[in-house]
This record gives structure tokens, C-alpha cells and sequence, in this order.
């Protein structure tokens, strides 16, 4: 349920802050004031396209906010948890900043998203229903679409399953059609990659084992000049024939040591000597433990430069480190495996593919079967509500397809599209060419009212989708919203002061010139408001008592 908005420097709306309520709240006005800005702003929160366009006129950004409960659709909350979006307090606060530069900022509960996410995320909190959902009906591709969304439950495990043949099925096609385009390349691939893995893998490579290598390398070469080195570090520090340098610092460290209490500068000095003697001490040994175990392995020398040799030329071939070869080893050793595992033969790998086709027939009739059944009990459905809005001799059914051959798509065998006769004794035709303006509403609503029982959605907007009725048809469509409005937050724009009449809540949308600026100003309307903006709705610009008195009518009629 949307339960509060605020939208700055949105086309002519300059700053408003709204606060909506649960059940049905319509918004009237006249034509331009800037009724459908609002729901644009709605729209945008929702994940909509923005644009720069949208912003206001001197303006360098829009602003947008919105204030969400949490809706109940199933793994809405596992969503947010996936995506790292706090949701404690059952609330989701959605901001959106739109900049002149391009620039655009959403944030949900504080947390930065994109627009895919957004809309990912709107599609659980708004539902809205206008000319698009008009277009939809308009498009034949999207009714199977809507039929799957009225038999979810039934549809989307056996969709699921649908799909994950058929991505095996288009694996495997893809595999023969490769194989058949060109046998030739598919075998020097083969060939090359067996190459590849085979001198890569003979070569025993190890992670690490070039520096290792190379240090190791270094050391021998140099083997002559780090000998040479340790000997005279253990010579002078432990020479016999001349008075060893440790035994002379020994003597001066005795020496500083005896006069140390006759001042603190003199303890600090004797301290200085003990610490150097004995670091002298330590540095003797261990080049004497070095020296010792020091060993020149010509051969080692060798090995060690072959095997960088080997190395070098890997690299050189396959990539810029040892890193890059075990890496590109790894990738063309799983290549290789699936071609090998599809190389056999042509006939074995058509084999395969003539049996993951059987099983996606199988699979694909068993889900048409679901939705044929779904299609004749949405029909019923459909019949019933037509009837409540003055349809009653229409028939509605959902035409599918029928081909001598199926073909897959990745959703299924099916193809199919809503079909509609107005009146008795025309021929049953597609509803995209045979209804009206008037009739498209009415179809759209009865499915609007059907659908709306188990999409769990908190806000359902309908922005004008009573254009071309009147008379008793306009009543039935507002007492059809009513009906929808009583399980969901709904909003909606209208012209018809009978859809607006049997709302629970009431804003005014009035445009304004001030200071030569256009800016929209919102109301929500009392009582006695409302008989008057149901009077204008009624009459137009002169508003007579006859018109005040049918305004308090259809109010007290809605109540």
C-alpha cells in the first residue's frame, strides 16, 4: 500500500507531499491539471523509465519519494533479503533523484539500487492499470502471458520444468546445427584443444612454482659471490689468526660495563655494546650454519632452467603469467569435455536430441493441457463480470493455435490469443480488432477484477480506464473498482462522476498560474467539496441546483 508521496520538480508540479489511505481514493480535475503526473511520479518509484524530460522547467533535478507497507507477495521479503535491504519495520521508503546531467540516484531504505532492481521491486508494490494495459489487450503475444498469470499456481511448476528441457533441447539443436555448419572446423576445434590440454597437462604445472624457481636459479649463479660473503663474515667476526672482531668488541663491552655506574650516559653506552656483541654473535653463527650447509648442484642448475624454459614457451602460447596458463588450461579442459562428450557420432548426438525433444512435447502438451482448462474457466469467469458491466451477450474465449506441428518457445507449445463476439449473430473474432474503446475497458477491468484475488499487489492505479463509457456502463465500472477496492489500496483517476462518487477519499488536482509558473495544488475534499466537484463532473462549468442535487444522489446511492 502506497502511504505517502512527495514529488519536487516534476513536469509543471513544483513540491507536494501527499498522504493516501487504504481502500479506493480518486483523483478528478480538469483535463491538463496534472492528474497523471502524479501517477508518472508513482510510476517512476515503481521502477518506470525516466527521462530528463520529466523535470520542471529551470529545474536541475526531480525529486521523488515514497512511502510503501511491505506488500504479502510471496518471496518479496526473501528479495529484499537477497539484495541486502533492510525491511524491520514493514515499511520500504523508495527515493529517486533524476538530474539534467543523466544522472540517476534510487535508493530503498537507504539502500543504492538500479532501475532493474527498482523495477524488480515495484512490481510487487503497483499495479497500474491505464493505456498500456489497453496496448496489452492490443497485443495478441501478451495474452498467453496473462492467461499464465490467471493459472499460476497450476502454470509456473510445470513452466519451470518446461523451461529446463528446453534449454537442454536448445543445447543440444545448437550442438547439431554447429556440428552440421561445419564438420570440418568442429574437428580441427577438437583436434586443437586435445593438443592444447595434452602438452599443458604434461607439463605438471604448479601454482607458484616459477618464482620458486627462479629465486632457487638466482641463488646457484650466484653461488660463488654468496659463499665468498658468508666466509668473510665468519672469518672476521671469528678469525683465529688476528684478534677476532667479536673478542675485541667483548673487551670494550667488559670495559663500558665497569664504569656504567658512574653515570646513565655510560649504563645506555655498556647496554649499546652488550646488545651489538650479542646480535654479532647471532649473525656469526648463522652465516657459519649457511656456509655449512651451502652446495653447488650444476645439474640442479640445469633441471631448473629447462623447466623455466618450459614454462616461458606455456606462456608464451597461452598466456601473459603461469597464472593465465593454468587458468586457460582449466577452461579449455571443460571445452573439451563437452565436445568430447557430444563427438561420438552425428547419429548419437541427434539421438540425444530426438529424446530431450520427445520429453519437451510431453512436457509442453501436459502445460497446454493446464491452460486449456484455465482458459475455459477464465472465460466463465470473464462471462460473469462482462454480464455486471452490461456485456451479457458478449462471448469471450481464449483461441488457441492449432499447428500440425508444434513449435517450441520458451514458453511452451502455445500460442494463443483472445477472441470476443460483441453481440449475437456476429462471428467470433480476435479482441484486438472487433472491440471498442468502451469495450476494451470493460474486458480489461472484468480480467483486472479476476486477477486481482491472488496477486497479493498493495496498490492497483486506474488512470482513466472508464474512457468511452457512460450511462449505467459508467455505474457498473465504478461498482466494479469499489468491489476490487475492498481487498486492495486502489487509486483512481476518472472523468465520471459515478466512479468517482463511490470512493472512500477524494483529491482535487488544480492547476494554477502564479508568478507566470504553472504549478499543481492537491486537495482532499469534504462532504459538501464533494457534491460540488461531482456537480462540476456533472454539468461542466455552470453548475445548476439540479446538478448539486443528482451530485448528493449518487453519493448517498455509493453509500
Amino acid at each position: 500500500m502506497l502511504q505517502e508521496l512527495t514529488i519536487d520538480n516534476l513536469a509543471i508540479i513544483d513540491h507536494l507531499n501527499l498522504a493516501f489511505d487504504d481502500h479506493m481514493t480518486v483523483l478528478t480535475g480538469e483535463t491538463g491539471a496534472g492528474k497523471s503526473i502524479i501517477i508518472d511520479a508513482v510510476s517512476l518509484l515503481a521502477g518506470g523509465r525516466g527521462s530528463q524530460e520529466f523535470i520542471r522547467k529551470g529545474a536541475e533535478k526531480l525529486s521523488l519519494q515514497g512511502q510503501f507497507e511491505l506488500p504479502k507477495v510471496p518471496g518479496y521479503q526473501e528479495l529484499l533479503d537477497d539484495l541486502g535491504i533492510s525491511h524491520d519495520d514493514g515499511v520500504l521508503i523508495i527515493s529517486r533523484e533524476i538530474h539534467r546531467n543523466g544522472r540517476n540516484t534510487i535508493r530503498v531504505n537507504g539502500s543504492l539500487v538500479n532501475a532493474t532492481i527498482l523495477k524488480q521491486l515495484g512490481a510487487g508494490l503497483v499495479d497500474i492499470q491505464g493505456q498500456n494495459e489497453h496496448q496489452l489487450l492490443l497485443r495478441p503475444e501478451s495474452h498467453l502471458g496473462m492467461l499464465d498469470q490467471y493459472a499460476s499456481a497450476k502454470v509456473r511448476p510445470l513452466l519451470a520444468g518446461y523451461k529446463e528441457v528446453y534449454q537442454e533441447y536448445r543445447r543440444l539443436e545448437a550442438a547439431v546445427n554447429k556440428k552440421k555448419e561445419n564438420e570440418q572446423q568442429w574437428a580441427q576445434r577438437l583436434d586443437m584443444l586435445r593438443y592444447q590440454v595434452k602438452e599443458i597437462g604434461e607439463a605438471n604445472l604448479q601454482a607458484g612454482e616459477e618464482d620458486e624457481m627462479i629465486a632457487e636459479k638466482e641463488r646457484l649463479e650466484h653461488f660463488q659471490q654468496i659463499a665468498t660473503t658468508l666466509q668473510q663474515v665468519v672469518g672476521i667476526l671469528n678469525d683465529n689468526e688476528g684478534t677476532p672482531v667479536l673478542d675485541q668488541v667483548a673487551t670494550i663491552m667488559n670495559a663500558t660495563e665497569e664504569i656504567a655506574p658512574f653515570d646513565a650516559d655510560y649504563s645506555d653506552l655498556a647496554k649499546s655494546l652488550s646488545d651489538a656483541y650479542y646480535s654479532l654473535q647471532d649473525v656469526a653463527n648463522q652465516a657459519g650454519h649457511q656456509l655449512d650447509s651451502l652446495e653447488f648442484d650444476e645439474n640442479r642448475l640445469a633441471a631448473i632452467n629447462a623447466r623455466l624454459t618450459v614454462i616461458a614457451d606455456l606462456e608464451h602460447k597461452y598466456g601473459e603469467s603461469l597464472t593465465d596458463v593454468l587458468d586457460y588450461y582449466e577452461q579449455i579442459k571443460a571445452e573439451l569435455s563437452e565436445m568430447e562428450a557430444t563427438a561420438d557420432s552425428d547419429s548419437d548426438l541427434e539421438e540425444r536430441l530426438n529424446q530431450v525433444k520427445e520429453e519437451l512435447l510431453k512436457r509442453g502438451s501436459a502445460l497446454s493441457k493446464v491452460r486449456q482448462e484455465a482458459a475455459k474457466e477464465l472465460a466463465q469467469k470473464v462471462h460473469v463480470q462482462l454480464k455486471e458491466l452490461y456485456m451479457e451477450k458478449a462471448v469471450f474465449e481464449v483461441n488457441f493455435l492449432k499447428t500440425n506441428a508444434p513449435a517450441f518457445s520458451p514458453t511452451g507449445i502455445d500460442q494463443a490469443e483472445f477472441y470476443i463476439q460483441t453481440n449475437p449473430g456476429e462471428a467470433m473474432g480476435p479482441l484486438a480488432r472487433i472491440a471498442s474503446g468502451g469495450e476494451l475497458s470493460r474486458v480489461m477491468l472484468a480480467l483486472k477484477t479476476i486477477f486481482a484475488q491472488g496477486e497479493g499487489v498493495t496498490s492497483i492505479i486506474f488512470d482513466e480506464v472508464d474512457t468511452g463509457v457512460s450511462g449505467r456502463v459508467a455505474q457498473a465500472i465504478a461498482d466494479k473498482i469499489r468491489l476490487i477496492a475492498q481487498g486492495s489500496q486502489v487509486l483512481c483517476i476518472t472523468h465520471l462522476p459515478q466512479v468517482a462518487a463511490v470512493a472512500q477519499h477524494h483529491l482535487l488536482i488544480k492547476k494554477q498560474v502564479q508568478n507566470q509558473r504553472t504549478t499543481t495544488s492537491v486537495s482532499q475534499l469534504n462532504e459538501d467539496q464533494r457534491v460540488e466537484e461531482l456537480a462540476r463532473m456533472l454539468a461542466g462549468e455552470t453548475i445548476t441546483k439540479l446538478a448539486r442535487e443528482h451530485a448528493s444522489e449518487l453519493l448517498a446511492m455509493a453509500k
